[in-house]
């Protein structure tokens, strides 16, 4: 037989099988591959952030740390909910009550100063956002924070989602030094 044969099939003629053979491909497959064509998929980004403040680790953690000090230092934060369960998770609603965010804290460690959350709903163009606030000590009376996050941009999205946290967290952080300042 060869390669443009069909073997015997009942009910196949003979002039049938002798045709080359071609697959068939349907219609929704072929618009998925004409809508992909000539795109990547969106891979995932990271952005990190920090600014070197007056005080230890504690201190500054102190201030910042409760997972719900945010609206007393994020001037973009108007109140922070706190749901009360575990893990905690947080409603963020933005001064001019056009956004909410609710976000879940995965870890916590007080000793190290540091918390990690996740967004569980958000307005920002963003799957799979992961972010961590963590306080270091950099010298005696000067502590480093750093604010840092992993996400998936929407597609066609990427430079918005940048634009908008690297602005939430240079804003937050600018805002943080701005208080600690001796």
């Amino acid at each position: 037989m060869s390669l443009f044969q069909f073997p015997l099939i009942e009910g196949v003629s003979t002039s049938e099988r002798k045709r080359p053979m071609v697959a068939k491909i349907s219609v929704s497959a072929c618009a998925l591959i004409l809508l992909t064509a000539g795109t990547s998929p969106v891979s995932a980004a990271s952005l990190s952030r920090s600014v070197d403040v007056d005080g230890t680790p504690t201190a500054v953690w102190s201030m910042i740390g409760p997972f719900c000090a945010i609206k007393d230092w994020h001037p973009a934060i108007g109140t922070c909910v706190e749901d009360g369960y575990s893990p905690r998770t947080r409603t963020l609603v933005t001064r001019d009550g056009k956004a909410r965010f609710v976000e879940t804290q995965t870890a916590r460690s007080d000793a190290e100063h540091l918390y990690s959350y996740i967004f569980k709903s958000s307005p920002l163009p963003v799957t799979d956002y992961t972010s961590t606030l963590k306080v270091t000590a950099k010298s005696k009376d000067i502590s480093t924070i750093t604010w840092s996050g992993t996400y998936t941009p929407d597609h066609g999205k990427e430079n918005d989602a940048s634009d908008a946290l690297r602005g939430i967290y240079e804003s937050g952080l600018d805002a943080i030094k701005t208080k600690l300042t001796k």
